[in-house]
């Protein structure tokens, strides 16, 4: 039998619910007792990661607890920008699946050394520390465009996940191709709602799938 999945979710709901199908369909299973067993707190109410950093590491903090004491083995938290708060979460003890490190081992793996990153100002900075630690580069948004990707993440988190903002990412997407990214990161986790590999020249590394597979690996 594998191991129990703590998922801190919430941030937002909608990836959340989408990651935990990432989990689900990329698990080799026959049958209903070959998944994994997830334990899941999807809490909307987790402060605002980027405005009260020390009020949602506290939550997240209690959240890891929670599922720890409920028998989870394995944490993992599909959200970028809350991994600049995990010290509360890896005090609980258990195993954490970094969604960072992950998505950044396999955004340069190919070969990668300018990497485009569509995410919020605190995901873009976890990312650029994780990039130049493997010699890599980040490749940025620019100007307007920096704030038309939270404009296109808060749709999502609005429910639209409609052409409208769709077809807004898939412009931003390209503006970093033409910046001169080899590889671009969809590094917030509402951004893969919005935006398909076959929407981008470039390969997509999808930070919420890269997690998955992860964390599939870690509960074998």
């Amino acid at each position: 039998m594998g191991k129990v999945l703590g998922v801190l979710g919430g941030m937002g709901p909608a990836a959340t619910v989408a990651f935990l199908a990432r989990v689900q369909a990329l698990t080799p299973a026959a049958r209903d007792a070959d998944h994994i067993r997830m334990l899941v707190d999807i809490n909307p109410q987790v402060p605002d990661r980027q405005r009260a950093p020390d009020a949602a590491e506290a939550m997240l903090g209690r959240m890891a607890m929670r599922l720890r004491d409920a028998g989870a083995q394995v944490l993992a938290m599909p959200c970028n920008t809350a991994h600049a708060l995990t010290g509360s979460i890896r005090k609980v003890g258990l195993p954490f699946v970094d969604m960072i490190a992950e998505t950044t081992e396999a955004a340069t793996a190919g070969g990668a050394r300018k990497v485009g990153v569509l995410a919020t100002p605190g995901g873009e900075a976890l990312y650029t520390r994780a990039l130049q630690a493997k010699g890599a580069k980040i490749v940025r948004l620019t100007g307007s465009d920096r704030e038309a990707v939270m404009t296109c993440i808060h749709a999502v988190k609005a429910g639209d996940v409609g052409e409208g903002p769709r077809a807004e990412m898939r412009r931003l997407a390209a503006a970093l191709v033409g910046a001169g990214a080899e590889v671009v990161v969809a590094g917030c986790t509402e951004v893969p709602l919005l935006l398909e590999a076959a929407d981008v020249s470039v390969p997509l590394v999808d930070s919420a799938e890269v997690l998955a597979a992860a964390c599939v690996k870690a509960c074998a």
